[in-house]
């Protein structure tokens, strides 16, 4: 960008129309919070149908897009900030949508060398009846993030009737996956101009359950250990991992890897990269960024300076 940081309109989206809504206001407020004083003006913008004419009128220099889920991390608001010809930040319209559909988004990261898991789509009725694949298993929505309506089948257990319900809002397919014992892993990766670059592993523990939306986002729903305690070799092939999968899915900005290490079978796998990590006071990406000496308002900052148009 041609202006100095200091003079720079930045708007920062946040709410959207998604399931992922809280969450959202609750990293955008942190991001907007971040900016004031760095920057001559923040305009914090609760993004709606309207938001291409609201930017139109804002006319801010960078749009900060801190919206989560559907419409807002898939591709959508990305097409309208090209339209507008605005520069924004995190990944851009084929990248946001391709992270979004977790079928699309392992075949391209299986096509790349990156382990991920079984399974596949199936009808959510069918899922509901019953067992697709043999338990235990998860099922989750196919575009959906922050384990919204993500359930876990144990041994021994009947299928899950949820997703055959009336009340089921996330598609008439859904993910099945074998479970994949052991730790869950996170890593948050930069993407830099000399290439991308992961900053560390964090080891997440629920404080009960498994790693679902509360365990992510209640204050001490989770326990993080940073960095990860893992053999060597696990811990530098999740670093080249997440890195890979960065590249492969051509994201920009900050992305974040999600793994699961079966500790027994030695087995590290992929579950999604996400394009736009969560910045809230229990999220991952802020918390490991600070571990390698990159506090919140320098990440904040790092992201607007990194941000342009096209993605």
């Amino acid at each position: 960008m041609s202006r100095p940081f200091s003079d720079l309109h930045v708007a920062v989206l946040m709410g959207g129309l998604s399931s992922e809504r809280e969450v959202s206001l609750s990293s955008g407020k942190g991001c907007a919070d971040a900016l004031e004083g760095q920057v001559a003006r923040v305009s914090r913008v609760d993004a709606g149908r309207d938001l291409a004419q609201v930017l139109a009128d804002l006319k801010p220099d960078v749009v900060f897009n801190a919206l989560h889920g559907a419409w807002g991390e898939d591709g959508c608001v990305q097409g309208v900030l090209e339209t507008l010809g605005i520069p924004y930040t995190h990944s851009g319209v084929l990248a946001s949508a391709l992270a979004m559909d977790k079928e699309k988004s392992k075949a391209v990261l299986k096509a790349a060398g990156v382990v991920v898991p079984g399974g596949g789509l199936f009808d959510r009725h069918v899922v509901s009846r019953g067992h697709v694949i043999r338990p235990p298993y998860v099922i989750k929505p196919n575009a959906e993030g922050s384990s919204v309506g993500v359930y876990l089948v144990r041994e021994g257990e009947p299928p899950c009737a949820a997703p055959g319900e009336a009340g089921w809002v996330w598609g008439e397919q859904v993910m099945v996956e074998p479970f994949i014992a052991g730790k869950e892993l996170a890593v948050t990766v930069l993407g830099e101009k000399s290439g991308p670059r992961a900053l560390t592993i964090t080891d997440i523990t629920p404080t009960k359950g498994f790693y679902d939306y509360e365990a992510k986002y209640a204050p001490g729903g989770s326990v993080h250990v940073l960095p990860a305690v893992l053999p060597p070799h696990v811990f530098e092939t999740a670093l080249r991992e997440s890195e890979r999968a960065h590249t492969a899915m051509g994201c920009r900005g900050v992305s974040r890897s999600d793994f699961r290490y079966d500790d027994v079978k030695d087995e590290l796998v992929l579950l999604e990269v996400n394009t736009q990590p969560g910045m809230t006071p229990t999220s991952l990406s802020p918390e490991q960024a600070a571990h390698v000496g990159m506090d919140y308002k320098t990440l904040v900052r790092w992201m607007v300076e990194d941000a342009s148009c096209p993605r």
